[in-house]
C-alpha cells in the first residue's frame, strides 16, 4: 500500500485495537470522515454530487457484522458502537492503513450500506497492527 507524506500533531499512541475503539475524540473525527466517504460514493455511484448521513444504527450493525464486539467492554449502548465504528476508520485512515479512494471503492461496490461498512472494517482490522 502507497504511503501519503501526511502528519498529524493531534495524534495518539494507542497500545490495542480497544483503546482506538473507545476514544471518543476520534469518534468525533470520524464522524464526519464517514459521512464524507459515504458521500463521496453516493455521488460517484449518481454521477452527480450529494451528501448523506449515516445513521448509527447501520453503523452500529455493520459493527457486528464484522465481529468486532468482543474488543469493546462489556455494558456499550449501540451509540458507543457506532462510535467505534467511526474511531477505527479514522484512525486507520489517518495511519495509512486505508485510503480515501478505498474506502469510497467498498461503499460504492456493495448495494447494502450495512455489509460495505462491515466489509470496509474487516479490512482495517487486517491491516492494523499494534
Amino acid at each position: 500500500m502507497k504511503k501519503y507524506s501526511r502528519t498529524f500533531r493531534f495524534l495518539k499512541t494507542h497500545r490495542n485495537l480497544t483503546e482506538v475503539l473507545t476514544d471518543h475524540k476520534l469518534a468525533s473525527l470520524g464522524d464526519a470522515f464517514i459521512n464524507f466517504v459515504y458521500s463521496l460514493a453516493l455521488s460517484n455511484m449518481k454521477k452527480q454530487p450529494c451528501g448523506a448521513k449515516v445513521k448509527g444504527r447501520v453503523l452500529a450493525e455493520a459493527f457486528k457484522k464484522a465481529g468486532l464486539r468482543k474488543y469493546m467492554p462489556s455494558r456499550i449502548t449501540r451509540h458507543m458502537l457506532a462510535d467505534a465504528v467511526e474511531a477505527l476508520v479514522v484512525y486507520a485512515w489517518l495511519h495509512h492503513y486505508i485510503t480515501l479512494e478505498d474506502c469510497s471503492e467498498i461503499l460504492e461496490k456493495t448495494e447494502d450500506l450495512v455489509e460495505g461498512l462491515s466489509q470496509l472494517l474487516l479490512m482495517i482490522k487486517d491491516r492494523i497492527t499494534f
